[in-house]
């Protein structure tokens, strides 16, 4: 008997919301992630929990017991209920009745088995009672949980046909659980729908590339991306080959998914991604820094030591090349530098655009100096 643990299980926010179910002669099962990241050793942050209660049931259960409970997706089975401080997602059993690739139209269903048949992963379809008990109605989710083994639940090219988002979490979920290589079964399901991924809203696209780029190493997964043809379909122009040597050569530098964008290149890459204006620009600074030719400490100066440490990486990787050790040291020494000279110090001498020339003329001595001449040997 496989069992879960966890303070997430065991503090007191917990068992009221299971109770209020139970009691009421319902089902009521832990679910998800919550269950799957227990099992794997990895901090729970959302607590879902699955019942076969109808929404309004739900809602009227937890009125009775004084409980918080807002209808945050009530059409589609989802109440959160607040025990304490602490926000609980309950969703009602489901079914699919009819899919297009992008959203599902669904139906309440009675059962836990019927409920876990529509999940994407095995390991994702797993069950716990109050007391963390595990239920695997599919059979293999605990093993492929422990082996590393990403699969799809059922038919793996139905999976992905209910929603092509799927193909793009398949490729996250290995670089964050995989142990061993891809499923056959469902690259092979991958390479027969990939022509789905063009259904995709770019924003829908944009979130699960940047999750997939903030884990600790995603390149063996978008490398496999590459090789079955995803990467092509979502950003054309881009390759792998500097990611591999840009995560190995990050060291502590924590994941930063535009950084990691910057090496895979493409075409058109904030329309494709509808990446924030933010996000935009910060990629426009590295791949324009890249090939800027500023010296580390110009470099430091005009964008900071963050996005300097990034640029500088870039270079090294694209020109597969070490990073040179004063380079940082240097890089962070300008990003603290303060130009010297204000515009009251020339108003005397210059006016309107002649005073903005002669500022620009004196940083740039200033920066070529590395920062090291005076106001005064700059007036």
């Amino acid at each position: 008997m496989t069992k879960v643990s966890g303070t997430w299980l065991t503090q007191a926010e917990t068992a009221p919301v299971m109770d209020l179910l139970v009691r009421a002669g319902h089902q009521a099962y832990f679910v998800g992630g919550c269950v799957r990241d227990a099992l794997a050793g990895v901090e729970v942050k959302d607590i879902d929990v699955s019942t076969d209660a109808r929404p309004t049931r739900v809602m009227e259960l937890a009125e009775t017991a004084g409980m918080k409970a807002i209808p945050t997706g009530i059409d589609h089975g989802t109440v959160t209920l607040v025990s304490g401080a602490v926000p609980y997602e309950v969703t009602t059993f489901r079914r699919d009745v009819e899919t297009d690739g992008r959203r599902a139209v669904v139906a309440f269903a009675d059962t836990m088995e019927d409920d876990a048949l529509r999940r994407d992963f095995t390991m994702n379809a797993l069950y716990a009672r109050g007391d963390g008990t595990v239920l695997d109605p599919t059979g293999t989710g605990i093993t492929d949980l422990a082996e590393g083994r990403v699969r799809f639940v059922g038919n793996a090219t139905a999976r992905i046909r209910e929603d092509y988002l799927r193909t793009l979490r398949y490729f996250r979920f290995h670089a964050r659980f995989g142990h061993s290589g891809p499923d056959p079964e469902a690259l092979s399901a991958i390479a027969d729908t990939l022509d789905g991924l063009g259904t995709l809203s770019a924003e829908r696209v944009g979130a699960e590339i940047k999750a997939l780029l903030s884990l600790a190493d995603p390149s063996p997964s978008v490398a496999t991306m590459e090789q079955a043809g995803v990467l092509a379909r979502i950003l054309p122009g881009a390759t792998t080959t500097a990611l591999a040597p840009l995560v190995h050569l990050e060291g502590d530098a924590p994941p930063n998914p535009i950084r990691r964008l910057a090496a895979l290149g493409g075409e058109h890459t904030a329309d494709r991604l509808r990446l924030s204006r933010a996000e935009t620009k910060a990629l426009d600074i590295l791949r324009d820094g890249i090939g800027s030719g500023d010296e580390p400490g110009a470099l430091g100066y005009r964008h900071g030591y963050d996005a300097a440490r990034d640029i500088l990486m870039l270079r090294a990787v694209f020109a597969s090349q070490p990073l040179a050790d004063d380079a940082l040291h240097n890089a962070r020494a300008g990003s603290q530098a303060a130009f010297p000279v204000t515009a009251a110090d020339l108003m005397d001498r210059f006016e309107g655009k002649a005073l903005g020339d002669a500022l620009r003329d004196l940083e740039a001595r200033w920066i070529a100096s590395g920062f090291t001449l005076t106001r005064d040997d700059l007036l």
